[in-house]
């Protein structure tokens, strides 16, 4: 899958301000006046601008708002409708802590519950596809939610929780890794089954289809080396969850904190490229490019 900037600007960016929202959503002792403004400040900046980040993908960002009409069938359109509605939940949460420094604590809760739904039909866009093999997995909402509670933790500075959460999400990452790396030779999809030829005989492609690249090749073959692939799972992985697991352990101080959320928003923006990027689709195995 070609991995376009506005999507992983999309992913890192709501995943972290969703989860900053669910952690404020159920504090006991949530921040109220100005400090409440500013923290909700960030949060909402974090998930509009991934959210706004998205339609740039878009043949036409304009026609987005139709996108919700589909929610009885589409993850896409469930995803919009939930966003929106946790953000007016948490919209009015905010605005008695702010204005009030008033909690109402069932709208916090359902805001909350609301900001982790919109996470996770996020994953579901992607963990429903078939024809992504590394994709169509329980691991994908599972990687999407550890991300975003890790990281909402990690910029809220519950440092217990973000360290037991960074560990968690580390694991999952691993092993959807070590899973995603196989996925496509288990699925049994070969270009055989891509041509409806297989019964016939071995399938060999002789030459592409097209004597150009079309929308298919562009956006849904995408080629990574294995060499390049490894070397920035390492560096994801380091900047995602080892710096700031190393920052959180030593004495706490403000700098330290704000390179842990440096840190951390870099290395999920680089393990987002490599989530689209390493996305083997089926399609390319028509093209002979598989």
């Amino acid at each position: 899958m070609h991995p376009a900037p506005s999507v992983i600007a999309f992913s890192t960016l709501s995943g972290l301000g969703f989860g900053l929202l669910f952690w404020l959503g159920i504090s006991t002792s949530p921040p109220t006046g100005l400090s409440a403004f500013i923290w909700f400040a960030i949060a909402f900046a974090l998930a509009c601008g991934g959210l706004m980040a998205s339609t740039f993908h878009l043949g036409h960002p304009e026609r987005a708002w139709r996108a919700f009409s589909q929610w009885r069938t589409s993850w896409l359109s469930r995803e919009g409708v939930c966003a929106v509605v946790a953000l007016m939940a948490l919209g009015l949460y905010a605005a008695a802590l702010v204005f009030l420094e008033q909690k109402i604590t069932v709208l916090g809760w359902i805001g909350a519950a609301l900001a982790l739904g919109t996470v996770f039909t996020t994953s579901m866009i992607y963990a429903q596809l078939a024809t992504v093999p590394r994709w169509k997995t329980t691991l994908t909402p599972a990687l999407y939610l550890s991300f975003s509670l890790a990281g909402g933790a990690l910029l809220s500075g519950q440092i217990t929780r973000a360290i037991v959460l960074l560990m968690i999400a580390a694991g999952i990452q691993l092993i959807w890794w070590k899973r995603g790396d196989a996925a496509f030779q288990d699925s049994g999809t070969d270009l055989g089954t891509a041509t409806g030829l297989g019964e016939r005989g071995t399938v060999r492609s002789m030459a592409h289809p097209h004597t150009s690249p079309n929308y298919l090749m562009k956006e849904f073959i995408y080629v990574i080396g294995r060499k390049h692939a490894q070397k920035l799972r390492v560096i994801a992985f380091s900047l995602t969850f080892v710096v700031p697991l190393v920052l959180l352990f030593l004495p706490f101080n403000h700098v330290f904190a704000l390179l842990a959320v440096l840190s951390h928003l870099t290395g999920v923006a680089t393990s987002r490229w490599l989530f689209f990027a390493e996305a083997e689709h089926v399609v390319g195995l028509y093209y002979g490019m598989r």
